[in-house]
């Protein structure tokens, strides 16, 4: 059958979340997010990942720049939106900041990961096809 559905970045995401699991088997759970964020840098160095970290994303209101801006933690590959979080439950606010993040940048995937649980968890969010386009 040719309906298989494409995974968007599969392998790069693969490689992303070996690189987190990797940094919470290290340090477990229980450090703040920014030391998480410092491991994960020297992960993805390691592991020859490409990263930028403390991104600014742009935003825009009917095409027009907005002056305000987000800061994405990392984004991968230049496609991936990376955002860390060191909590015991994910809030639905944290979906909703990754989906903004997409929306205002027009990335196809955003990627939450949680450092703060006994487990790594992470969630894969796809942005839904948007008719604006914008070169950021």
């Amino acid at each position: 059958m040719d309906s298989i559905e494409k995974i968007v970045f599969k392998e790069e995401s693969f490689k992303i979340i070996g690189a987190c699991m990797k940094v919470h088997r290290t340090l477990g759970p229980g450090f703040l997010e920014a030391v998480y964020e410092e491991a994960l840098e020297k992960e993805f160095l390691n592991q020859k990942i490409p990263f930028k970290k403390q991104v600014k994303l742009e935003l825009y209101y009917e095409n027009q720049k907005l002056n305000k801006q987000y800061r994405a933690d990392f984004v991968c590959y230049d496609a991936i939106i990376l955002e860390i979080k060191a909590v015991n439950l994910i809030p639905v606010a944290f979906y909703a900041q990754l989906k903004n993040y997409l929306k205002c940048t027009n990335a196809e995937l955003g990627m939450l990961i949680n450092f703060g649980t006994s487990s790594l968890t992470y969630k894969r969010v796809l942005n839904s096809p948007n008719s604006n386009s914008h070169n950021s």
